[in-house]
Order: C-alpha cells, then structure tokens, then sequence
C-alpha cells in the first residue's frame, strides 16, 4: 500500500512492485494519471487507485477500507507522499505551515493507525517512511518540511520499538536530491532549467550527481521483502553522501 504512487519514485516503486508480482494499492488526486499508470501496467487486477486530498484525513480510512476489500490484507506500508514548500521561519504563513503538516504527517500518521491495526491482526508488517536530509535541521528556506520529516524519523522508530512484537517492522529511508517532477517544476518556476539544476546540484552533492526517482527503489524493495525479516529501527541513506 503506497501513500502516494502516481508521480515521482512513488510511481517507480509501483512499477517495481508490479515486477515482483505484488498487489499496489496507490492514491492520489489526478485520475487521468492514475489510469494511464493502470492502462499501461497490463496488471489492472493488481492495482487499486484511490482518489484522495492529502491536505485533509477526509478518505484516509475509506482507502484502508477499500484496499483491505480489494487485497485482504496489507503486508507493506510505503509512506511517500510529501510536498516541500519554500519558506524560511520567518516566512511561513499558517497555510503553508497547515498545508506541509497536513500532507506531510497527518496523513501518514492516521493512515499507519488504520493500517496497524490489520498488521496486528495478521502479526506481521512492513512500514517504511519517506524521510529526507532535511531531517534533522534543514536548509533556512526549509522549516516546516524539516519538522515533519524530523518528527517522522521518530514514528518509524516508535513504530519500530513498541510493535516488533507483532512482528512489525519499520525503517526510515532517507532520500536526497532527487529529480523528480515535484522538483523540476520548483525549479521552473524559480528559473532554472532542468540542465542548469544538475549542473549546481552535481556541485553540491559528494558523489557527483542528483538521484534519479529510480535510486531509491531498490532499497524501499528491500524493505519491504522478507529479506529484511529482521531489519527494523533502521535508517538508510540515499542521498550520494549530502547532508544538510
């Protein structure tokens, strides 16, 4: 089950679980880019697409209910969904700071207290968390995305601690840079072209380049395989060497 799926790794993530042969459920507000992703997989009986606004917790227990009717059961939960407003401390209106809390935490978090209660029933689970290197102060123009992704950091390792013993687990990925269509379109909009983008970020990042939304991808199917049977409590760095 992905918090999110129709854009950026999260789509990647779907492809990729669809390689594997598992069941996606994945949501989102664009329809019309929900049935291309469905039309295209060639696997529409394993895929479930909920139309949701993430900016309210209106439907989050609807695309629980939906997608345990459809599948049965959830053995993964992938928290990806995000949105990263540009605002310093002294910049930020309650809008913004509403908008970035709401998308960012509020959804995951009543989304995993739904989705939890199931992993409990079938005593077993994988929760994985979308974090960033934001987490642990930010960049300046960064505030409120640097909070929610902190404050995530400590779910997945509440999650991780206090529900081992249904066999749950939870682990914190932490992706970098990554030029997805969320932030090529920042950009744009900010001036600068694709092209000039990698060029000041190649500058920036230690190992020379910005993630592709493929990077991240193997190690969310790590996570979410039984070969990470007894990996939990853990966080991953995908981010080529940057920290901020």
């Amino acid at each position: 089950m992905l918090l999110g799926g129709t854009k950026g790794v999260g789509k990647e993530i779907l492809k990729a679980s669809l390689k594997k042969g598992y069941n996606v459920a994945f949501c989102g507000r664009d329809v019309e880019d929900a049935q291309k992703i469905i039309e295209s997989s060639n696997n529409e009986d394993k895929l479930y697409f909920h139309k949701i606004d993430l900016t309210s917790i209106d439907g989050i227990e609807d695309y629980y209910k939906e997608t345990i009717k459809r599948f049965k059961k959830i053995d993964a939960l992938i928290l990806y969904a995000g949105i990263t407003p540009v605002a310093s401390l002294i910049d930020t209106d309650e809008d913004t700071y509403d908008k970035v809390f709401n998308v960012n935490l509020k959804a995951p978090y009543f989304l995993l207290k739904h989705v939890l209660r199931s992993m409990i029933e079938q005593n077993g689970g994988s929760v994985v968390f979308f974090g960033s290197a934001h987490m642990d102060y930010g960049q300046e123009d960064r505030t409120a995305y640097a909070l929610t992704k902190g404050t995530l950091y400590t779910l997945s390792t509440h999650v991780a601690h206090h529900y081992a013993k249904y066999g749950i687990r939870s682990n914190y990925l932490v992706m970098g840079w990554t030029s997805t269509e969320g932030e090529l379109q920042l950009r744009e909009k900010e001036g600068i072209s694709e092209e000039q983008l990698k060029s000041n970020a190649s500058e920036i990042i230690p190992m020379g380049r910005m993630l592709t939304p493929n990077d991240p991808v193997p190690a969310v199917m790590y996570f979410i395989s039984d070969d990470s049977a007894m990996t939990t409590g853990s966080i991953m760095r995908v981010t080529g060497g940057e920290y901020i």
